[in-house]
């Protein structure tokens, strides 16, 4: 099969969770790696600047499209050879880890309910309740479009950390497939999440049955507005926009002087250790700063979540232009009253906060 350029470019709300975004210049859908290895080689050949398009739930993308070729990402399936399972990039995450779940096979349950594609993950270290999937990678298929060759990158090279690896922020390589070392006797990950050990009856560090572990991230998630319904404005989002922001040590004793100031003495900071620092809530950050859930934006046409503080949604006829807005004055917000400054979780393409 040969990738597949569609006559009138859509508009990319069409595919992304948030449904924002004007339309991309050329629009091609690649249902092979090779398809896809083809489709980017033929627009760098062109000069064309390129937009990889999985699940669409990790773009933020301007009112006025994307001036260059939008390749969808639409190679699917996974493969297990023993511990080691490998999907293609553009395999449903979520149905990817249910079918998983289904074969009784464990490790990746806890990231249950994520939108998006497999080939994401690993660009910036996907991660929920307690679980990254760092842990679990062991190698991708990567194209790498300087040396026009495809390679093998193993974990250790990708630079994984706190939602990012050496991938994000760059398009140097398109992931083709990704490989997973997973459980074949079907226990879950160990459970480190207290909220989702709670929901289990489980202790800190147990291992349960994967459909019970998967059962439980879900509705915790669905609570949060965190599993995508076309129903519900509330999952209208980029999940979380912001975040958890990382204080170097040597400013941590400054930060949680000005935070405890403002708080008070008796009410607990949550914080958690990180590298090189300490690691804050952006959701309490921005509670704590006056923003309400369901807090509105220019015109209500978008608002924080009903249900979760950290998503910004479009409660169905907002602008990307009206989500921005609420973006800035949630952040300057925050950084006014607490002196820290949250960074967006989601890709900004051809716009910027």
């Amino acid at each position: 099969m040969n990738p597949v350029e569609t006559p009138a470019p859509p508009r990319l709300a069409e595919y992304t969770t948030l449904r924002l975004g004007g339309p991309a210049r050329r629009f091609v859908r690649a249902t092979t790696s090779d398809d896809l290895v083809a489709a980017v080689r033929e627009a760098d050949a062109a000069g064309e600047r390129v937009l990889l398009l999985g699940g669409g739930s990790n773009l933020v993308v301007a009112d006025s499209g994307f001036p260059g070729t939008l390749i969808q990402v639409a190679n699917t399936g996974w493969t297990r050879d023993g511990d080691v399972v490998e999907a293609a990039a553009g395999q449903e995450w979520d149905a990817f880890v249910a079918g998983l779940v289904e074969a009784g096979i464990g490790g990746l349950e806890c990231l249950s309910g994520i939108p998006g594609s497999v080939g994401a993950t690993p660009i910036q270290n996907v991660g929920a309740y307690g679980c990254e999937v760092a842990e679990s990678i062991v190698s991708l298929e990567l194209y790498d479009r300087a040396a026009r060759e495809v390679r093998t990158v193993k974990a250790d090279e990708l630079g994984f950390a706190y939602r990012t690896s050496v991938l994000k922020g760059t398009d140097s390589g398109v992931v083709l497939s990704v490989r997973f070392r997973v459980d074949p006797a079907g226990e879950s990950a160990p459970i480190r999440y207290a909220e989702l050990a709670r929901t289990l009856g489980a202790e800190i560090g147990a291992k349960v049955p994967t459909a019970a572990a998967r059962a439980a991230v879900l509705g915790l998630r669905r609570g949060k507005g965190m599993v995508l319904d076309a129903a519900d404005h509330d999952t209208w989002s980029a999940g979380s926009f912001f975040t958890n922001p990382i204080v170097p040590s040597p400013e941590v004793e400054a930060v949680l002087a000005r935070i405890t100031a403002v708080v008070g003495p008796d009410v607990a900071v949550p914080q958690y250790p990180a590298d090189a620092g300490v690691k804050l809530s952006a959701a309490w950050l921005i509670e704590r700063a006056g923003f309400a859930k369901g807090h509105p934006g220019p015109g209500g046409r978008a608002s924080l979540s009903r249900k979760h503080t950290l998503a910004l949604t479009n409660r169905g006829t907002a602008t990307t232009a009206d989500l921005l807005t609420l973006a800035r004055e949630v952040r300057d917000g925050v950084r006014a009253r607490f002196g820290v400054t949250l960074h967006p979780e989601p890709l900004l393409i051809a716009c910027s906060l």
